[in-house]
């Protein structure tokens, strides 16, 4: 397909840009010459605030044209600069010029377009003010004082090692747990005669998992027994009727700074982002109504 029927659809996309710099940094065409340039004779890059077009009197600069490359596909992106660039200056000039009609017909003025603005730019600046107040929460600093406080030093979380034989009636489960608590019996044997659950092929082998990782009732009757044990009675839950037999405990390896980090900085901006709409909202004077644009008279108090 053509490089330039690619490029169009991914520009009028209306995606959150990062800043980013991929075409002032990518390979240019060498010159012609037989030996080096000298270091006074390097090529300057250029500002982004260069201009590089024209629509209407409104400039396009080499700042836009360089967000623009980072709403294209990855496989778009890596396309030589002298290629790409020609490419996407038309793109962004024919979305001056429609923008620059709709304003001329004054569809900028009609009710609707105006709220969709409106909204559009209410999301824009709310995403700004939250980007700022998260932003301190997720630098390496504040990530590692997270991680000292939740990982380091501390042991790790408990984690059973566990097979199961999962059927679907109570009185199978019961036939079962017979079977495999009988002198000698192989239980991984069981498990792939009569399971139906996960891990049948590997003998109900589960892998070593943390309470959380499992429901309520299996971990519960998982996590309250010893290595070598299996469950007295079967154990219901959502999926049917389980055997269990714990094969070994112990205490997850605690994870490293990089390891943690993903679930650090989802955290950290969980817990930033409830906290300043928290805050930004405390400090707001607000009304509420009910449908019929009569007071709420539940509200015992004004919020603020």
């Amino acid at each position: 397909m053509h490089l330039t029927r690619l490029i169009l659809p991914a520009l009028v996309l209306p995606v959150l840009l990062q800043a980013g710099s991929a075409l002032s940094q990518a390979p240019q065409a060498p010159a012609a010459q037989a030996q080096p340039p000298a270091a006074s004779d390097a090529p300057v890059a250029p500002s982004p605030d260069t201009v590089v077009a024209r629509v209407n009197g409104e400039v396009i600069r080499l700042a836009d044209v360089q967000e623009a490359v980072q709403l294209l596909p990855q496989e778009l992106r890596g396309a030589p600069g002298p290629m790409l660039f020609p490419l996407v200056v038309d793109q962004l000039v024919a979305q001056k010029a429609i923008a620059s009609a709709a304003r001329a017909e004054k569809l900028d003025q009609e009710p609707e377009v105006k709220e969709a603005m409106r909204r559009a730019a209410d999301e824009q600046l709310q995403q700004a003010l939250l980007r700022r107040a998260v932003a301190p929460s997720l630098t390496d600093e504040a990530l590692r004082r997270r991680y000292d406080a939740e990982f380091a030093g501390k042991a790790g979380e408990e984690e059973v090692h566990a097979r199961h034989i999962l059927v679907k009636t109570e009185e199978d489960a019961k036939k079962a747990l017979a079977e495999a608590s009988k002198k000698g019996a192989d239980f991984a044997a069981v498990a792939k005669k009569m399971s139906t659950g996960p891990g049948t092929e590997q003998g109900g082998d589960l892998g070593f998992f943390k309470r959380g990782d499992m429901v309520p009732e299996f971990a519960e009757a998982a996590f309250a027994m010893k290595p070598g044990e299996i469950s007295k009675t079967p154990v219901q839950t959502a999926f049917g009727f389980h055997v269990i037999k714990v094969e070994e405990r112990r205490a997850a390896p605690v994870p490293s700074f990089e390891e943690a980090m993903p679930q650090l900085r989802q955290a950290a901006f969980e817990e930033a982002v409830n906290e300043a709409v928290e805050k930004y909202q405390a400090s707001a004077t607000i009304e509420r109504f009910n449908m019929d644009g009569s007071p709420r008279t539940e509200d015992a108090a004004p919020a603020r």
